[in-house]
């Protein structure tokens, strides 16, 4: 998500780092040593680049279509609420940097939990990647990101026309769906909490772009923002569609 170059090299992925690499290093071995190997394994931090062990599968565009079935979407939800147990008793070293600030809570949260940072087996993800964006914060922020892309909190013709719906999705009944599989016992506030998820990244991209971080000051200087709030305010006016 910092629009760099990521470079493949047989099993072993070459990424450049940020300020917030060599926490997120210390959050993977954890993750690692409590027994939730589906994320990268750190091998090296050097030169300005980090290198991780390649989770061999699909991932990036693919994993729009894999969350569209009823089992693809489950399967999503158990990864997240799999990936806050092993993060939950995680406890940053002294010192340790991340990328973003998500407030009080109680686990670390990926930050950047779409269908498209999953590595996929057929309609099982089997790893997580690119924590870039990481950091201290309420589980249900990584919930509500998730929920917005898989409800998904778009109209019906940007679902089937970028999103690979079928048909028009039923979004009460996906959310359903997806909080049951994470473990929640209601939907209760889940589409306000999608709703201010949204304006926090905004509140995210002006941040990372005055920091300099790239695709981010792009998107400032491309008027990207007015999108972004754009896409609130259709969650805003079209409860209809969201509330079981």
């Amino acid at each position: 998500m910092t629009g760099d170059r990521v470079l493949i090299d047989g099993d072993r992925v070459r990424r450049p780092a940020g300020w917030w690499t060599p926490t997120v290093h210390d959050f993977l071995r954890h993750l690692h040593d409590v027994g939730f190997d589906r994320v990268p394994r750190p091998l090296d931090l050097a030169d300005g680049w980090e290198t991780l062990a390649l989770i061999p599968g699909d991932s990036g565009a693919e994993g729009w279509g894999r969350v569209i079935s009823d089992d693809g979407l489950r399967a999503f939800a158990a990864l997240l609420r799999d990936f806050h147990e092993a993060a939950r008793g995680y406890r940053p070293p002294p010192g340790a940097a991340w990328a973003l600030d998500y407030g009080p809570g109680d686990v670390i949260c990926h930050g950047d939990f779409g269908p498209w940072n999953a590595v996929w087996h057929g309609d099982e993800p089997v790893g997580l990647v690119d924590f870039d964006f990481a950091g201290p914060g309420d589980r249900l922020l990584d919930i509500a990101y998730a929920l917005e892309f898989t409800a998904p909190f778009r109209s019906d013709d940007e679902a089937m026309t970028h999103l690979r719906h079928p048909v028009p999705p039923d979004r009460p009944r996906r959310i359903e769906l997806f909080a049951e599989a994470y473990g929640m016992a209601s939907t209760a506030g889940l589409v306000d909490a999608v709703i201010a998820r949204q304006r926090l990244t905004i509140t995210h991209v002006r941040q990372l772009a005055r920091r300099g971080l790239r695709p981010q000051r792009d998107w400032v200087e491309e008027g990207y923002l007015a999108e972004l709030e754009q896409r609130a305010v259709w969650s805003e006016r079209h409860r209809v569609l969201l509330d079981a």
